[in-house]
């Protein structure tokens, strides 16, 4: 009959030495309380004896965790109002001031975040925001990763994921882009006039100084409208001829007139 006692004595021993075992992965880390006070350094990962009820342990991953900031009302410099949200990346570098400096490091992030997203937000305009988003990124993670730091937790990154636009603003920038579209084709068809034109008055230059080539080119246009089987022929005539031919027919009719002289009467 005395052995029960002690039978059940070792069991009992037996199960609270298997309570005692905590198996911590390789991205966890335990901080244990004995009698309140924290034991450093963290332990894990393996085997760690927490001897309870004078230990108390608390698991703390050390993995990157995502935390999606909420939409959040930011009106900019320029007096636009905008919904924006973000995507924060972080880690615990140090589980023990994670556990102890803060009671919720996720949440507290999350916080400051949200703050920190509409304040710097609403000291740029929106075309800063939209064009300039990786310095924003980057200015967001760095105040952020100072108010973190003293509970050991780390920023990564911090990535505006979307910024909602009202509809008044997004009409306005389809008008602006299709002006912008059509200035950009309105230089670009003066551009090519002027080069054009440019090609023109060098080739006019170039048959000045050889007036052959002239005389070639309008055999070469009479040869291109013969293929086309035009029964009207337009032959070009230049100026200069014209202006040649009239003055031939000038001097021509000067030529035939003969004065006429009146001879005086004699007293």
């Amino acid at each position: 009959m005395g052995s029960i006692p002690a039978l059940v004595f070792v069991v009992i021993v037996v199960l609270y030495l298997i309570s005692s075992i905590n198996i911590l992965r390789e991205y966890e880390r335990g901080v244990v309380f004995r009698l309140g006070k924290v034991q450093v350094p963290a332990k894990g990962p393996g085997i760690v004896f927490v001897l309870r009820p004078l230990d108390q342990i608390v698991r703390v991953s050390l993995r990157q965790e995502v935390l999606e900031v909420p939409p959040q009302d930011v009106i900019t410099r320029d007096n636009v109002t905008l919904k924006v949200n973000a995507v924060i990346t972080l880690r615990v570098l140090d589980p023990i001031r994670a556990v102890i400096e803060v009671a919720n490091y996720v949440y507290q992030t999350s916080q400051f975040a949200q703050t920190t997203l509409r304040s710097v937000l609403g000291e740029v305009e929106l075309d800063g925001l939209l064009s300039h988003r990786d310095q924003l990124n980057q200015r967001i993670q760095t105040i952020i990763d100072q108010r973190t730091e003293p509970w050991g937790v780390k920023v990564v990154s911090v990535e505006v994921k979307q910024v909602d636009l009202p509809e008044s603003m997004l009409r306005a920038m389809a008008k602006q882009a299709e002006a912008e579209r059509d200035k950009r084709s309105k230089i670009i068809h003066a551009e090519g006039e002027f080069n054009a034109a440019q090609t023109l008055v060098d080739a006019a230059a170039l048959m000045a100084t050889q007036p052959m080539t002239l005389q070639l080119r309008y055999l070469q246009t009479l040869a291109e409208i013969g293929i086309e089987k035009n029964t009207t022929i337009v032959f070009p005539l230049p100026l200069e001829l014209l202006t040649l031919f009239n003055k031939s027919i000038n001097r021509a009719a000067a030529a035939d007139i003969t004065p006429i002289v009146i001879p005086e009467e004699h007293a």
